[in-house]
């Protein structure tokens, strides 16, 4: 399993990818996100699915990039075709095997950046079949994988117009809520930042980098539980 989440708000772009590799009983490291360097800017790719078919689709990608690299792409929908026609490669000539190996072509994609006729920083989510949709102002997050753990949190807390300072924490939680909830999650931890200065800043880091901050919220959550007011509705249920 992966947790991949995409984060679009006025100030910038988040990009999050756990780290976490898992194949039958054995967990390894690896990493799912990625940029891609087009024209003078770079892109954001993360994936979840078939570790190889999510390989195959960006190197036949990086070749489509160098091959139609004189083109200057005005904007990121655009190389969204590079990256369809790269997956549906991969589809064509990987499919029947993966059906009698009784494996699914699932790569699901999140891609997010800016080419030089974007506006603003923008993000589109990828299906495995090619089709795709736009991140807008009134859906500030998309996520692949193990989506359902953190959808709450980012559902409770999260709008266009929250600080990317904020966004930041954030995306965090929705990983440690995701975390804690299933072992096919975990770090190392990727945290990609794109603001309107238009520089991509990247930080990878392992549990124990990330390990004061758990256990402040931890402690600091079940403080809170236990000031919530009994209420009415509740009196009547204790002894």
């Amino acid at each position: 399993m992966t947790y991949c989440l995409g984060i679009r708000v006025k100030e910038g772009l988040v990009c999050l990818a756990d780290g976490r590799l898992t194949s039958g009983m054995q967990a390894h490291n690896a990493g799912k996100v990625s940029l891609h360097q087009i024209g003078p800017h770079k892109i954001c790719i993360m994936t979840s699915g078939l570790r190889s078919i999510r390989d195959k689709t960006l190197a036949y990608f990086d070749d489509i990039c160098r091959k139609d690299g004189k083109v200057v792409q005005p904007m990121l929908r655009n190389v969204l075709h590079y990256y369809t026609e790269a997956l549906r490669q991969v589809a064509t000539e990987d499919w029947d095997a993966l059906q009698r190996s009784h494996l699914r072509f699932d790569l699901h994609a999140l891609i997010g950046g800016q080419l030089d006729e974007d506006e603003a920083p923008c993000m589109y989510l990828v299906y495995p079949e090619g089709n795709w949709v736009e991140m807008n102002e009134r859906a500030s997050y998309m996520s692949i994988g193990a989506t359902s753990y953190g959808k709450t949190f980012l559902d409770r807390t999260l709008d266009y117009d929250t600080p990317l300072r904020m966004v930041i924490k954030i995306a965090y939680l929705a990983f440690d809520s995701t975390r804690v909830s299933t072992v096919d999650v975990g770090y190392p931890l990727d945290l990609l930042t794109y603001a309107k200065d238009r520089k991509w800043r990247h930080e990878l880091y392992a549990y124990d980098d990330l390990a004061p901050l758990y256990e402040w919220w931890n402690s600091h959550l079940v403080e809170l539980l236990g000031k919530l007011p009994d209420g009415c509705r509740f009196k009547n249920l204790l002894p």
